[in-house]
């Protein structure tokens, strides 16, 4: 879907006399989500391309993906204000490499404001001043806000800055379980068959050696995070338990969070999203509110059921000064848009 039929209505014009768009961009490892609103909250283009986390694919290919995207769902109007929302922006570092990168750009000489898609997640799940949320994708990532602009974040670059979490790690721990089911040190797993299996490989060993030389790349364990959850809802013990650190995890990224910005003890939402998390598996979601109960009994899980470019437009609308009454029409339009093109 490129740009929406009808005219455009914005406040403000650009030098020519046409009227401004606000465009807001959520990229992640799979896909990346585009629009581009009026401020009166009309739906004025829609695209989606590949995945546009600098993380992963390099700043300036990630780069082409935003500039094709933005100059398709603004076509020919003026850009009044861009948000992107990518993961992958972890440190200010990596956000300012990017908006240096991106500063040549059209659409990113006025308004530009860019930083972790967490936010994006986060404010498609509610518009609290104070909250938190977790992402639980191919990897993990949490955070909270406070209603003064203070915010606590983590590094999230992997085991380097302590992290473990999301599909990529429930993958390499079900191949590090089952490779030492086959070889004596673990104890017997379905993992032992059902990995290889899922991987189309004959064996464990076959598939460690195929990842040795090269032959698969790492990133193939990440798709094995069903198997892992499905196998513990089955009730082998090995994948089971490897569900249980995960809800730990999350727990504990979520209440570490809320503690440095003292909302551990008060009525808080702390949104959860991302593929392992939305997934509805009753053993991990369960584990992760009673964990949360436990240390920070008033926080309030919900389970994202919007895409985080709804949060991506909210947040460009609110910075535009858009009415509420606006916010609320351009996240309404976003997620029909989101709907119609499943």
């Amino acid at each position: 879907m490129g740009a929406v039929n009808g005219s455009i209505a914005a406040d403000t014009p650009g030098d020519d006399g046409r009227p401004g768009v606000l465009v807001a961009v959520d990229g992640g490892g799979s896909k990346t989500d585009a629009v581009a609103l009026g401020r009166d909250g009309r739906l004025l283009g829609y695209a989606r391309g590949p995945r546009s986390s600098p993380q992963l694919i390099g700043l300036a290919p990630a780069v082409e993906v935003i500039d094709d995207l933005v100059t398709r769902v603004a076509a020919d109007a003026p850009v009044d204000a861009t948000h992107l929302y990518l993961s992958g922006l972890d440190l200010p570092v990596e956000i300012r490499a990017l908006e240096h990168a991106v500063a040549d750009r059209p659409w990113a000489r006025s308004g530009l404001h860019a930083d972790n898609d967490l936010f994006a997640l986060l404010r498609a799940g509610t518009g609290e001043p104070d909250a938190a949320a977790v992402v639980c994708g191919t990897g993990i990532n949490a955070l909270a806000v406070r209603a003064d602009g203070e915010v606590a974040r983590f590094a999230a670059l992997g085991a380097i800055s302590g992290d473990w979490g999301g599909g990529g790690s429930l993958g390499s721990s079900a191949l590090w379980f089952a490779a030492r089911a086959v070889d004596g040190r673990g104890e017997p797993t379905a993992l032992v068959e059902a990995v290889p299996r899922a991987l189309g490989v004959a064996s464990i060993p076959q598939l460690i050696e195929d990842l040795h030389l090269g032959f698969l790349e790492d990133y193939v364990l990440a798709s094995l995070a069903p198997l892992v959850l499905r196998l513990a809802r089955e009730g082998d013990d090995v994948a089971g338990s490897i569900v249980d650190r995960l809800a730990r995890e999350v727990a504990t990224m979520a209440v570490a969070a809320l503690r440095r910005l003292g909302l551990d003890q008060r009525e808080v939402p702390v949104v959860l999203g991302g593929g392992v998390l939305t997934s509805g598996d009753v053993r991990l979601l369960g584990q992760v509110r009673t964990l949360l109960a436990a240390e920070a009994p008033h926080a309030v899980p919900v389970v994202i059921d919007a895409a985080p470019i709804v949060g991506a437009s909210r947040l460009v609308l609110e910075a535009a000064g858009a009415a509420p009454e606006a916010v609320l029409a351009g996240t309404r339009a976003v997620t029909r848009a989101l709907i119609e093109r499943r």
